[in-house]
């Protein structure tokens, strides 16, 4: 049977694989484990959700299963998925819980908890929570009468967050014009407070959603509406954020993309001439562009390196007490503001670099060379992802075009974590090569598992 979370929670097809029953169980399921041993009468469990049509239909769903084990809910309505992990920790919450897919499409929704700290939950407490789902919880455990839960509406407490992001700037942002694509998401309900009380003028793109549109053909997923409004515009730059708001991708004057890689390159670099380069190093996953690492060597900056997943990335930076660290779909976790990856924290800090320095996107994106890359993404059956792993067949043509491509580039196979898909990424000198071998790989996939 397949792991209930992924590497972002819990997700599936909402009212499909991620069912009200489940979502309700789960609820139950987390208060159990993450608000059992509260010091309070009642353990209290912040939820908050993006824009989805389904994600009020799950937060009742969770909000009942929370109740009828004895949790008090506090709902806080449409929030980026950050604004939860802040939240939780400033009203002194025992957890919290996002309602989003963060950037897939709308029929999608997912379920990510968060501890009273802030930090989402590590696999070994996932896998405890997982484990009361599918065991059922006893009708002689739930309570009755005044044992049951509250539910209480604090629609304010977005504010609280606005002001967080905003006050990790010393400066203002005026005199900067910036075009903010919200991806019919979460960001919109909190980017142009953040943005303009900074000073920055701003243009929003995607704005307005209506159950059905978060990320289509829009956001981080989909660039090219905000890179096509910067040029004709004369703007600074683009930031799009995702569903979700935990992701920043950027897009300079030319319309050209700065990826999460580049983004990280340019603050830590900034962070080190400043001497907040905590240990001198960046946190990045196997996904990260080569180019990263000769930046990193040619500016005497360490770099470690895991597994995809911003929890896995922030389970390093942690450990080390590193500052930041991220991934390339833009993902990135600065540790001195902030317990997971969040879009608008990024951005607010890349207008601040360029304020500060005085230089612009393209100048600072400079500072690393992106090299070639591909990536395509095999549909497959859940199977089927269990069968990749042991096909000698699939394992021959991987090793075969890693040793044609040699030391100019490298291959990453793997599955998922949070859709039926097996991501193949080629990297190399040359954009056609790297096409023509990724191609030989999909095939392969494709001949033998579907």
């Amino acid at each position: 049977m397949a792991r209930l979370f992924g590497t972002d929670g819990a997700r599936g097809i909402a009212n499909g694989d991620l069912s009200c029953e489940l979502a309700m169980n789960i609820g139950r399921a987390a208060a159990q484990v993450l608000a059992g041993a509260s010091a309070h009468r009642r353990p209290r469990v912040l939820i908050g959700y993006d824009t989805r049509i389904s994600s009020q239909m799950l937060e009742a769903a969770l909000s009942a299963g929370l109740c009828s084990v004895g949790a008090d809910v506090v709902q806080v309505g449409v929030v980026p998925t950050p604004a939860v992990a802040f939240l939780v920790q400033h009203l002194g919450c025992d957890a919290g819980v996002m309602i989003s897919a963060s950037h897939n499409p709308c029929e999608y929704n997912g379920i990510k908890l968060f501890s009273s700290t802030g930090y989402k939950l590590s696999d070994a407490l996932e896998d405890k929570i997982e484990a009361i789902v599918r065991q059922g919880v006893h009708k002689d455990e739930l309570p009755t009468a005044g044992g049951v839960g509250r539910i209480t509406r604090d629609p304010d407490a977005v504010q609280a967050y606005i002001d967080h992001v905003a006050a990790s700037v010393d400066g203002r942002l005026d005199g900067l014009r910036v075009a903010l694509d919200c991806a019919n998401g979460s960001a919109s309900a909190t980017a142009e407070a953040i943005f303009t009380r900074l000073g920055a003028t701003v243009f929003l793109l995607n704005n307005t959603p209506d159950g059905v549109n978060i990320n289509r053909e829009c956001g981080s997923t989909c660039m090219t509406g905000l890179t096509d409004f910067v040029k004709t515009h004369g703007l600074d730059c683009g930031l799009a954020f995702d569903g979700d708001a935990d992701r920043c991708l950027a897009v300079d004057a030319d319309g050209r993309l700065v990826d999460g890689d580049q983004l990280i390159a340019i603050h830590a670099l900034d962070m080190k001439e400043r001497g907040q380069l905590t240990g001198n190093t960046a946190v990045v996953t196997v996904m990260t562009n080569m180019g990263f690492w000769k930046f990193a060597e040619q500016n005497g900056i360490a770099v470690r390196k895991t597994a995809v997943g911003d929890r896995y990335v922030l389970a390093d930076l942690l450990a080390g007490g590193f500052a930041i660290g991220g991934e390339q779909s833009g993902h990135i976790i600065f540790t001195r503001y902030a317990t997971t990856g969040d879009g608008q924290l990024t951005g607010v800090q890349l207008l601040d670099v360029m304020r500060r320095k005085g230089r612009s996107l393209q100048e600072l994106a400079a500072c690393m060379r992106v090299y070639p890359q591909t990536l395509h993404n095999v549909v497959v059956t859940p199977q089927a992802k269990e069968w990749f792993a042991d096909d000698p067949v699939i394992a021959d043509t991987i090793r075969s075009v890693e040793d044609r491509l040699g030391r100019e580039g490298r291959v990453l196979v793997r599955l998922s974590g949070t859709e039926p898909k097996i991501r193949v990424m080629l990297e190399g000198a040359d954009q056609a090569q790297i096409e023509a071998y990724a191609g030989e790989i999909v095939n392969t996939i494709k001949e033998r598992l579907l």
